[in-house]
Protein backbone atom coordinates (compact mmCIF):
# COMPACT_ATOMS: atom_id res chain seq x y z
CA UNK A 1 0.00 0.00 0.00
CA UNK A 2 1.10 3.11 -1.11
CA UNK A 3 1.93 5.70 1.37
CA UNK A 4 2.99 9.62 1.21
CA UNK A 5 5.77 11.43 2.15
CA UNK A 6 5.71 13.91 4.72
CA UNK A 7 6.73 17.54 4.83
CA UNK A 8 7.66 19.22 8.13
CA UNK A 9 5.48 22.22 9.11
CA UNK A 10 6.94 25.57 10.10
CA UNK A 11 5.32 24.45 14.05
CA UNK A 12 6.61 20.78 13.88
CA UNK A 13 3.65 18.92 12.40
CA UNK A 14 4.33 16.64 9.54
CA UNK A 15 2.01 16.62 6.65
CA UNK A 16 1.41 14.18 4.00
CA UNK A 17 2.21 15.55 0.96
CA UNK A 18 -0.89 13.52 -1.04
CA UNK A 19 -4.43 14.34 0.79
CA UNK A 20 -7.67 13.42 0.00
CA UNK A 21 -10.30 16.09 -0.81
CA UNK A 22 -13.85 15.82 -0.15
CA UNK A 23 -15.65 18.12 -1.69
CA UNK A 24 -18.46 18.28 -2.64
CA UNK A 25 -19.42 14.79 -1.13
CA UNK A 26 -22.05 14.69 1.51
CA UNK A 27 -23.29 11.92 3.80
CA UNK A 28 -22.79 8.12 3.47
CA UNK A 29 -21.00 8.72 0.16
CA UNK A 30 -18.73 10.97 1.85
CA UNK A 31 -18.11 8.32 4.87
CA UNK A 32 -17.96 5.75 2.19
CA UNK A 33 -15.22 7.28 0.31
CA UNK A 34 -12.97 8.07 3.09
CA UNK A 35 -13.10 5.33 4.58
CA UNK A 36 -11.83 3.62 1.39
CA UNK A 37 -9.14 6.70 0.99
CA UNK A 38 -7.90 5.87 4.69
CA UNK A 39 -7.86 1.91 3.70
CA UNK A 40 -6.11 3.00 0.17
CA UNK A 41 -3.34 4.59 2.62
CA UNK A 42 -3.73 8.68 2.58
CA UNK A 43 -2.90 9.85 5.69
CA UNK A 44 -4.27 13.60 5.14
CA UNK A 45 -8.20 14.59 5.18
CA UNK A 46 -9.33 17.31 4.03
CA UNK A 47 -13.11 18.93 4.57
CA UNK A 48 -14.95 22.60 5.39
CA UNK A 49 -17.60 23.73 7.66
CA UNK A 50 -18.67 25.34 3.63
CA UNK A 51 -18.83 21.70 1.99
CA UNK A 52 -21.38 20.78 4.96
CA UNK A 53 -20.00 17.25 4.91
CA UNK A 54 -17.73 17.31 8.43
CA UNK A 55 -20.42 14.69 9.94
CA UNK A 56 -19.99 12.42 6.62
CA UNK A 57 -16.06 12.66 7.00
CA UNK A 58 -16.19 12.51 10.87
CA UNK A 59 -18.07 9.29 10.00
CA UNK A 60 -16.03 7.79 7.53
CA UNK A 61 -12.47 8.63 10.04
CA UNK A 62 -14.43 6.37 12.52
CA UNK A 63 -15.46 3.43 9.93
CA UNK A 64 -11.83 2.59 9.01
CA UNK A 65 -10.66 1.96 12.37
CA UNK A 66 -7.57 3.51 12.10
CA UNK A 67 -6.03 5.69 15.22
CA UNK A 68 -7.34 8.90 15.25
CA UNK A 69 -3.14 10.22 16.47
CA UNK A 70 -2.68 8.37 12.54
CA UNK A 71 -3.85 10.80 10.92
CA UNK A 72 -3.89 14.63 9.87
CA UNK A 73 -7.35 16.32 9.19
CA UNK A 74 -7.66 19.79 8.17
CA UNK A 75 -10.68 21.78 7.97
CA UNK A 76 -11.80 25.32 7.12
CA UNK A 77 -14.43 27.99 8.29
CA UNK A 78 -16.47 30.56 6.74
CA UNK A 79 -16.05 34.25 7.09
CA UNK A 80 -18.69 34.85 9.88
CA UNK A 81 -16.03 33.61 12.53
CA UNK A 82 -13.50 36.07 11.33
CA UNK A 83 -12.55 37.13 14.58
CA UNK A 84 -10.86 36.28 17.22
CA UNK A 85 -13.53 34.84 19.61
CA UNK A 86 -15.46 33.68 16.42
CA UNK A 87 -12.46 30.85 15.57
CA UNK A 88 -12.64 29.36 18.44
CA UNK A 89 -16.63 29.12 18.03
CA UNK A 90 -15.55 27.71 14.51
CA UNK A 91 -13.26 25.33 16.00
CA UNK A 92 -15.47 24.28 18.63
CA UNK A 93 -18.43 23.50 16.49
CA UNK A 94 -15.91 21.62 13.49
CA UNK A 95 -14.84 19.36 16.01
CA UNK A 96 -18.28 18.70 17.30
CA UNK A 97 -19.65 17.74 13.54
CA UNK A 98 -16.41 16.06 12.87
CA UNK A 99 -16.87 13.93 16.05
CA UNK A 100 -13.27 14.27 17.20
CA UNK A 101 -11.38 15.90 20.04
CA UNK A 102 -9.02 18.06 17.77
CA UNK A 103 -8.38 19.10 14.25
CA UNK A 104 -4.22 19.23 13.38
CA UNK A 105 -5.22 22.17 10.90
CA UNK A 106 -7.49 24.63 10.76
CA UNK A 107 -8.04 27.40 8.57
CA UNK A 108 -9.51 30.56 6.85
CA UNK A 109 -11.64 29.45 3.94
CA UNK A 110 -11.44 32.65 2.25
CA UNK A 111 -9.78 36.03 3.04
CA UNK A 112 -13.07 37.87 2.18
CA UNK A 113 -10.96 41.54 2.50
CA UNK A 114 -14.12 43.27 1.41
CA UNK A 115 -15.32 42.09 5.43
CA UNK A 116 -11.25 42.87 6.75
CA UNK A 117 -11.75 40.97 9.84
CA UNK A 118 -8.86 37.99 8.27
CA UNK A 119 -6.06 39.73 10.48
CA UNK A 120 -8.43 38.82 13.43
CA UNK A 121 -8.93 35.37 12.12
CA UNK A 122 -5.10 34.39 12.22
CA UNK A 123 -4.77 35.88 15.62
CA UNK A 124 -7.36 33.57 16.80
CA UNK A 125 -5.41 30.73 15.37
CA UNK A 126 -2.45 31.75 16.93
CA UNK A 127 -4.21 31.51 19.97
CA UNK A 128 -5.74 27.70 19.26
CA UNK A 129 -2.01 26.88 18.46
CA UNK A 130 -0.42 28.41 21.90
CA UNK A 131 -2.88 26.60 23.35
CA UNK A 132 -2.70 23.66 21.65
CA UNK A 133 -5.89 23.46 20.76
CA UNK A 134 -4.20 22.73 17.09
CA UNK A 135 -1.12 21.91 15.55
CA UNK A 136 -0.66 23.60 12.52
CA UNK A 137 -2.16 27.21 11.40
CA UNK A 138 -3.58 27.34 7.45
CA UNK A 139 -5.05 29.79 5.18
CA UNK A 140 -6.86 29.13 1.98
CA UNK A 141 -7.02 31.48 -1.31
CA UNK A 142 -4.84 34.15 0.35
CA UNK A 143 -2.77 36.14 -2.04
CA UNK A 144 0.93 37.59 -1.45
CA UNK A 145 -1.03 41.09 -0.51
CA UNK A 146 -3.16 39.00 2.55
CA UNK A 147 -0.26 37.58 3.49
CA UNK A 148 1.95 40.79 3.61
CA UNK A 149 -0.69 42.39 5.57
CA UNK A 150 -1.16 39.85 7.96
CA UNK A 151 2.68 39.73 8.59
CA UNK A 152 2.94 43.45 9.08
CA UNK A 153 0.46 43.66 11.64
CA UNK A 154 0.51 40.79 13.68
CA UNK A 155 4.21 39.03 12.79
CA UNK A 156 1.83 35.51 12.12
CA UNK A 157 2.97 33.65 9.27
CA UNK A 158 0.84 30.33 8.46
CA UNK A 159 2.43 26.98 8.26
CA UNK A 160 0.43 26.17 4.80
CA UNK A 161 -1.68 28.05 2.32
CA UNK A 162 -3.79 26.14 0.12
CA UNK A 163 -4.56 27.88 -3.44
CA UNK A 164 -5.72 26.78 -6.42
CA UNK A 165 -2.99 25.02 -8.84
CA UNK A 166 -2.49 23.04 -11.62
CA UNK A 167 -0.42 22.49 -14.76
CA UNK A 168 -3.21 25.23 -15.99
CA UNK A 169 -2.91 27.61 -13.40
CA UNK A 170 0.59 27.09 -11.82
CA UNK A 171 1.13 30.38 -9.59
CA UNK A 172 3.93 31.26 -9.72
CA UNK A 173 3.80 34.51 -7.75
CA UNK A 174 1.75 32.86 -4.69
CA UNK A 175 4.10 30.15 -4.72
CA UNK A 176 7.34 32.14 -4.43
CA UNK A 177 5.64 34.31 -1.73
CA UNK A 178 5.09 31.30 0.18
CA UNK A 179 8.46 29.49 -0.97
CA UNK A 180 10.23 32.76 0.60
CA UNK A 181 8.41 32.97 4.13
CA UNK A 182 8.56 29.09 5.00
CA UNK A 183 4.86 29.06 3.73
CA UNK A 184 3.99 25.02 2.17
CA UNK A 185 2.01 25.93 -0.66
CA UNK A 186 -0.81 23.23 -0.86
CA UNK A 187 -3.31 22.32 -4.28
CA UNK A 188 -6.50 22.71 -4.70
CA UNK A 189 -8.24 21.10 -7.76
CA UNK A 190 -4.45 19.84 -8.36
CA UNK A 191 -5.94 18.31 -11.74
CA UNK A 192 -7.51 20.81 -13.19
CA UNK A 193 -11.38 20.37 -12.01
CA UNK A 194 -13.97 17.85 -13.06
CA UNK A 195 -13.20 17.90 -16.53
CA UNK A 196 -10.60 16.10 -18.91
CA UNK A 197 -9.13 18.67 -20.79
CA UNK A 198 -5.62 18.60 -17.99
CA UNK A 199 -5.70 14.73 -18.43
CA UNK A 200 -6.53 14.52 -22.27
CA UNK A 201 -3.89 16.95 -22.87
CA UNK A 202 -1.34 15.37 -25.47
CA UNK A 203 1.92 16.43 -23.33
CA UNK A 204 0.86 14.72 -20.10
CA UNK A 205 -1.03 11.89 -22.49
CA UNK A 206 2.78 11.60 -23.83
CA UNK A 207 4.86 11.67 -20.27
CA UNK A 208 2.18 9.31 -18.86
CA UNK A 209 2.76 6.75 -21.26
CA UNK A 210 6.50 7.30 -21.41
CA UNK A 211 6.54 5.87 -17.00
CA UNK A 212 3.14 3.29 -17.86
CA UNK A 213 1.04 5.53 -15.19
CA UNK A 214 -2.14 7.74 -16.25
CA UNK A 215 -1.90 11.62 -16.65
CA UNK A 216 -3.23 12.03 -13.33
CA UNK A 217 -0.94 10.21 -11.37
CA UNK A 218 1.53 12.74 -13.74
CA UNK A 219 0.30 15.41 -12.28
CA UNK A 220 0.00 14.91 -9.12
CA UNK A 221 3.98 13.77 -9.07
CA UNK A 222 4.63 16.61 -10.77
CA UNK A 223 3.00 18.91 -7.81
CA UNK A 224 4.95 16.26 -5.16
CA UNK A 225 8.50 16.67 -6.73
CA UNK A 226 7.61 20.45 -6.72
CA UNK A 227 7.03 20.15 -3.04
CA UNK A 228 3.72 20.84 -2.85
CA UNK A 229 1.33 19.11 -1.11
CA UNK A 230 -1.91 17.95 -3.08
CA UNK A 231 -5.32 16.85 -2.14
CA UNK A 232 -7.01 15.35 -5.04
CA UNK A 233 -10.81 14.46 -4.12
CA UNK A 234 -12.77 11.30 -5.69
CA UNK A 235 -15.75 8.94 -4.74
CA UNK A 236 -14.40 6.23 -7.26
CA UNK A 237 -12.40 3.50 -5.16
CA UNK A 238 -10.19 2.39 -8.06
CA UNK A 239 -9.20 6.51 -8.95
CA UNK A 240 -8.49 7.21 -4.93
CA UNK A 241 -6.40 4.23 -4.93
CA UNK A 242 -4.66 5.70 -8.37
CA UNK A 243 -4.03 9.15 -6.93
CA UNK A 244 -1.72 7.54 -4.26
CA UNK A 245 -0.15 5.53 -6.09
CA UNK A 246 2.59 7.69 -7.63
CA UNK A 247 5.67 7.24 -5.58
CA UNK A 248 7.22 4.35 -7.77
CA UNK A 249 8.14 6.81 -10.73
CA UNK A 250 10.07 10.60 -10.70
CA UNK A 251 10.03 13.07 -13.37
CA UNK A 252 12.49 14.61 -15.26
CA UNK A 253 13.43 18.21 -14.45
CA UNK A 254 12.94 18.85 -18.51
CA UNK A 255 9.53 16.91 -18.02
CA UNK A 256 8.34 19.35 -14.83
CA UNK A 257 9.38 22.53 -16.47
CA UNK A 258 7.65 21.39 -19.62
CA UNK A 259 4.45 20.32 -17.56
CA UNK A 260 4.89 24.10 -16.01
CA UNK A 261 4.87 25.33 -19.56
CA UNK A 262 1.08 24.35 -19.94
CA UNK A 263 0.22 27.59 -17.40
CA UNK A 264 -2.42 29.48 -18.38
CA UNK A 265 -2.10 32.28 -15.79
CA UNK A 266 -4.40 33.60 -13.61
CA UNK A 267 -7.54 33.42 -16.35
CA UNK A 268 -8.98 30.38 -14.54
CA UNK A 269 -8.46 31.11 -11.36
CA UNK A 270 -11.23 32.16 -8.42
CA UNK A 271 -10.26 35.48 -7.23
CA UNK A 272 -9.73 35.65 -3.63
CA UNK A 273 -10.26 39.31 -3.39
CA UNK A 274 -14.23 38.99 -5.30
CA UNK A 275 -15.02 35.57 -3.99
CA UNK A 276 -15.30 34.23 -0.52
CA UNK A 277 -17.53 32.88 1.72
Amino acid sequence: MPYAPTVTLRNGAELPMIGFGTWPMRGAECAAAVRTAIESGYRLVDTAENYRNEDGVGQGLRDSGLDRHELFITTKFNRAWHSVDGVRQAWQASIERLGVEYVDMLMVHWPNPDQGGYVDALRGLKDLLDHGMIRAIGVSNFKPAHLQRVLDETGIEPDVNQIQLSPYATRRDARSYDTEHGIVTESWSPIGGSGDDLRSDPLLVAVAQRYAKTPTQVVLRWHVQQGLVAIPKSATPERIAENIDIFDFELTADEIAAIGGLDRGESGVTDSDVFGH
